[in-house]
């Protein structure tokens, strides 16, 4: 009985809306396909909140049937060839590589040793360790162009040994210590991708709209000062608040830094498959920095050489080839197999509801109300609408480019708005935005995969750090950049 009402309600959400087109037709603007490809795509979100089956059996059935209905392509080649184009987004493959090198950290130990060295450090207090997580995202940043491979990548696979130290596992456990620090990490890294255009791939997307929509450049130090009071204030505040609202059972512990010494000790020293991963690590945190060659230029300058999926590709190559881990080991990891087919449908279904035109007709529909009122406040309200559409969204790529250009084009056609803080605000919004679903940017499904955060609360967890990250843009943001004149 328990399975069946989460069944039906998908069911009847799809069923509902159906009928609406039916007794009262399609709404003005959309077809009868657009409309019918968005009541799948609401009854497979409802789906994905009540999980009545596995997530991605969820999403490959909600492809299967888009695909055979023919919603966004009438062609039959173009139909499957769109279902299967979420297997060929690099993002996916990046948080499957993501999954490979958190296989060798585990494996050689790596992640244990310096798991052991962070609990011997700052381990005497859960908030510590949240400061700890923190502040290793933010130095990462300046020359990590993907949240993926530094938080997901880096980040992860580390983080990812602490909570066993202290008994914590998913399930009953997690609560310990596991699900704070996850949270931690994955809201931390939200605020790091907006902290600096080279922090977050679609950073770059989004000054190419702002330059072709509103006549407007901004450079790395423009974006950088515009951000700087935002950001400062929400590193500080992540760890705090998560401790606060989700707060770990193990508060501190004076007798497990020492533990987490003699653990050391009993290691020895570092080993050959240690320093192998040490390599490897090394390797791709420099060819992600390098690749981009955009420490401190602007990215959209086309001078990156090697994609950030590429180098995850390297390093699984060079793990295989230095038996770090073997095929074996990788096909065994139903984890990273289970979260690529789950990613890959979601971005599917994502763009297909930009290709339907759905996503410009929600756009528009709500926008458009907003050009009688106070510019200051209609500013503040088309802020908000782009934050929280992105609900509809598994890619902050597909977000940039489907939404972004149509919330700019109609803030700019409104007298008395600022455009250059409009525009800031919006493309701040990008990696903030990242923290709402356990789809919305690369790091999600990682961390939501962990196990350590359970479904109801990362969807709750989400909006209340949305609410507050919005709140942060409006309250300190705005002020800020009308004052500064970036």
């Amino acid at each position: 009985m328990k399975v069946s009402w989460k069944v039906a309600i998908p069911l009847l959400v799809w069923l509902a809306l159906v009928l609406f087109s039916v007794f009262f037709g399609v709404p003005k603007g959309l077809t009868q396909s657009a409309w019918w490809y968005f009541a799948l795509f609401a009854a497979v979100i409802v789906g994905l909140i009540l999980e009545p089956i596995p997530a991605a059996a969820i999403g490959l059935i909600g492809v299967a049937f888009a695909a055979a209905m023919r919603y966004v392509n009438a062609d039959i080649t173009q139909s499957i060839n769109w279902a299967l184009s979420g297997f060929a987004d690099s993002t996916v493959w990046l948080i499957f590589g993501a999954f490979v090198f958190s296989m060798g950290y585990n494996k050689t130990g790596l992640g244990r040793r310096i798991a052991l060295m962070l609990v011997r450090w700052l381990g005497g207090r859960t908030l510590g360790l949240g400061y700890a997580i923190t502040l290793a995202d933010l130095v990462l940043s300046p020359g990590t162009p993907s949240n993926t491979a530094r938080s997901g990548g880096t980040i992860f696979p580390v983080i990812r040994n602490i909570p066993g130290l202290y008994g914590s596992e998913p399930g009953p456990t997690a609560r310990k210590i596991g699900s704070y620090i996850m949270w931690t990490a994955f809201a931390a890294t939200c605020v790091t991708s907006s902290m600096l255009i080279t922090a977050l791939a679609p950073n770059a997307a989004a000054l190419t709209i702002v330059k072709t929509t509103a006549k407007l450049d901004i450079n790395w130090l423009q974006w950088f000062i515009g951000f700087i009071p935002v950001g400062v204030v929400l590193l500080l505040l992540v760890p705090l608040i998560t401790y606060l609202i989700y707060p770990p059972e193990i508060k501190a512990s004076k007798e497990i830094p020492v533990w987490a010494g003699q653990e050391l000790d009993k290691m020895g020293k570092v080993t050959r498959p240690e320093l192998i991963m040490v390599g490897l690590v090394v390797l791709a945190i420099f060819l992600w920095i390098t690749g981009s060659n955009v420490l401190f230029a602007l990215p959209y300058l086309g001078t990156n050489f090697i994609n950030a999926t590429t180098v995850v590709l390297i390093g699984i190559a060079l793990m295989l080839i230095t038996n770090v881990v073997t095929w074996d080991e990788i096909l065994s990891n139903k984890g990273a197999w289970n979260v690529l087919v789950w990613f890959a449908t979601l971005v599917t279904l994502a763009n297909g509801l930009n290709m339907v035109g759905f996503i410009k007709w929600i756009a528009d529909l709500a926008s458009a109300p907003l050009k009688g009122l106070d510019p200051i406040m209609a500013m503040a309200l088309l802020v908000v609408l782009f934050f929280f559409i992105h609900y509809f969204f598994a890619s902050l790529s597909a977000h940039t480019a489907a939404v972004l250009p149509v919330v700019l084009a109609v803030g700019v056609k409104i007298a008395g708005i600022p455009v250059m803080p409009f525009a800031l605000l919006l493309v701040y919004s990008l990696g903030l935005m990242g923290v709402l679903t356990p789809y919305a940017t690369g790091p999600a499904p990682v961390y939501y995969g962990s196990g350590y955060i359970s479904r109801a609360d990362f969807w709750k967890l989400g909006l209340i750090f949305g609410i507050i990250f919005t709140a942060a843009l409006l309250v300190i943001g705005l002020p800020w950049l009308l004052t500064v004149k970036v």
